[in-house]
This record gives C-alpha cells, sequence and structure tokens, in this order.
C-alpha cells in the first residue's frame, strides 16, 4: 500500500516555525512509524512526503538523516527510505539501557521529588487509569511516558533526554506488547501505583528493583512473541545491576588515592591536570 493510501486519514505536520521545518517533519514521521501507521517495510519517497505535507525536499532529506540515525528507516537509492521492522537486538539493547539508566534515575529521584511533582505523577497516574479504562491508548501512551519523567527527573537534564530519546525509540516495541495484550494497561496499573509509592519512599535500591522488573516484563513478553529463542542477555544483566545491592566494590590495582599520590611523586606532577595548563 502507497504511502498516500496510509495516510489518507491522517493530518499533515504542523509547521509552526519555518526554521524548525525539518525538525518538525522529523518529529511527525517519527510519530508515524512508532505509532504504526507506516508499517515496517514501508517505503517512504522524499518527493511523495514533501508533496504530501507540502514542504520542500530540503528538510525531508534532514529529516530522513535523523531517521536512518535513529534506526527507524534504512536508506535506499534515489532519496528514498524504508521502514525498518522490528529487531530483537535493538529490542534487547533498548530495553537494557532503560532499565540500568532508569534503575539510576529513579535510585537518584527516591524521596527527592517536590510537591508540584509529585501531584504531576499523581495526575499522570489518574490519567492512566482512566484511558486505560477507555481503551484510550493514545492518551494512555502520553499520560505514561510522562509519568515515568516524573519519576527519574533527579538524574540530571542530559541524563533524563538520553532516557527519554530511549523510552521514544521503544515506544513502537511497546505498542506491539499492548497490541497483543490490550487489557495491559489495566492489569499492570498496580505496578505503577507501586513504582510511585516507592519513589516516594526512602529505599532507593528497592525502586531501582521495581523499575527493573517492570520494563524487563515488556521486554521479555514482546522478545517472546518475537523470537521465543532470544536469550535478552542485555535484559538479563541490566535486571542484574539493578537488582543487586549497592555494596562497594575495590577499586581495580593501579587506581585510587595511593595510585594518584605514588604518581604525583614520581613525575612531580598531578595525572588529573591536563597537560599545558
Amino acid at each position: 500500500m502507497s504511502v498516500a493510501h496510509l495516510l489518507v486519514d491522517e493530518p499533515g505536520p504542523v509547521i509552526s516555525d519555518p526554521r524548525q521545518t525539518s525538525l518538525q517533519v522529523h518529529s511527525h514521521l517519527r510519530q508515524l512509524i512508532t505509532n504504526g501507521t507506516l508499517p515496517p517495510g514501508t517505503e517512504l519517497k522524499q518527493a511523495e512526503l514533501a508533496r504530501l505535507f507540502a514542504v520542500s525536499r530540503t528538510p525531508l532529506r534532514e529529516a530522513f538523516r535523523m531517521l536512518q540515525e535513529e534506526g527507524l528507516i534504512t536508506a535506499e537509492p534515489n532519496q528514498r527510505g524504508r521502514v525498518t521492522h522490528l529487531d530483537v537486538g535493538e529490542l534487547d539493547a533498548l530495553y537494557g539501557s532503560r532499565i540500568a539508566l532508569e534503575g539510576l534515575g529513579l535510585r537518584l529521584t527516591t524521596g527527592r521529588l517536590s510537591d508540584d511533582e509529585i501531584a504531576e505523577a499523581r495526575l499522570r497516574l489518574s490519567q492512566m487509569r482512566t484511558a486505560g479504562r477507555s481503551d484510550d491508548m493514545e492518551g494512555w501512551m502520553t499520560a505514561h511516558q510522562r509519568f515515568h519523567e516524573v519519576l527519574v527527573c533527579r538524574a540530571g537534564a542530559q541524563v533524563c533526554r538520553t532516557m527519554a530519546s530511549y523510552a521514544e525509540q521503544s515506544e513502537r516495541y511497546l505498542r506491539v506488547y499492548h497490541f497483543s495484550r490490550p487489557a495491559a494497561p489495566w492489569t499492570r496499573h498496580g505496578e505503577h501505583q507501586a513504582l510511585l509509592a516507592a519513589v516516594l519512599g526512602e529505599d532507593p535500591e528497592h525502586s531501582s528493583a521495581l523499575i527493573a522488573k517492570h520494563l524487563a516484563q515488556t521486554a521479555l513478553s514482546v522478545l517472546r512473541d518475537l523470537a521465543p529463542n532470544s536469550e535478552a542477555r542485555a535484559v538479563y544483566a541490566a535486571v542484574s545491576m539493578a537488582t543487586c545491592p549497592g555494596h562497594p566494590r575495590p577499586l581495580p590495582q593501579g587506581t585510587g588515592p595511593d595510585a594518584t599520590q605514588a604518581a604525583r611523586r614520581s613525575n612531580g606532577s598531578d595525572p588529573l591536570t591536563p597537560v599545558g595548563v
């Protein structure tokens, strides 16, 4: 089926700032891919999309480049691209990375939410419950993403941006999970309640373990659907890291304060100071 047929009932991108056209076209195409409107294998032609979106080919080229970097499309000759198929290796890596980073994020955020942030988390949780009961998947996805963002908000802006990017890249796998398990937004609501309760508590290790198991359940379920024999090495390794009690480990030989002092004595300089400073 052609892209024109797939998008016949879809609104085009909203270009609010002509200087940001490529970013807004990229965001629009990204959403169409992750929500399944443009399924895996769909051929994308820059000329056709430029006509459908009423933009020039220049922002399409840049949008294609960004989508290719994200692994959502592959580049083909004659200014074309193709939506990539679901990849079990990518799924394993994405969720392994999310478990590791969000485990850290919850550890850092536990016991540290402001009153406004607590109110927002509870609001998003309520929105998820309402959307889940009414089978409003788009409403649930939006509230769900924001809920998870609040739970890791003390991880710092750069790490939060990385986590948000991984969450967006894994969205189409999450939709596969919900497509075969339509009751999941409601039946797993208790997990989200438990996550918020943990973050409001004072046990960072418990929070980290809960988010690891929560994300792993989704990842392993989709992996079983797509590739029953998948080893899911990244997911299992990340869960092990996130659920392991935080005992200090000895530094490798040749590191640490003693090694630093020895280096200073041997050459009369501080090895942490850049040469020429």
